[in-house]
């Protein structure tokens, strides 16, 4: 005949705070580590860089570790864009995307460098950004 010992009821639920504690802190971890849905790469151009830029703080303030980013509002309407040149096709830019808080950091230098050329679009890694 099998005896068991029961764990005392204390333990039981300091064990199960600890590892959700745990799962949460890995969980935070790697979320912003491996975001599966944050995007690698993102094509903008002056215009969307620099409402970007504009609304760099009030993006930062959300809560979550996957920041979305909504720049659908700053895309001009209307106007015809200048023709690509024929070696160089124009991608058009994201105006929506997901990336993880070191992204959002991380796309804000990359944007704020000197010498970067984002007309008529230019592609952004995101994925060396961590």
């Amino acid at each position: 005949m099998r005896t068991s010992v029961p764990i005392p009821v204390p333990s039981r639920r300091a064990a199960t705070a600890g590892l959700a504690a745990g799962l949460l802190l890995v969980a935070s971890a790697s979320a912003d580590e491996n975001c599966g849905l944050c995007a690698k790469q993102i094509v903008t151009n002056s215009e969307l860089a620099t409402c970007f830029l504009d609304q760099y703080d009030q993006i930062a303030k959300t809560g979550s570790t996957a920041v979305v980013v909504d720049l659908s509002s700053c895309a001009s309407r209307g106007v015809v864009e200048p023709l690509p040149s024929p070696n160089k096709a124009a991608a058009e830019p994201d105006v929506q995307f997901m990336i993880s808080r070191t992204q959002l950091d991380c796309l804000k230098k990359k944007l704020e460098a000197p010498g970067i050329v984002l007309d008529p679009s230019a592609t952004i890694q995101l994925d060396s950004c961590g």
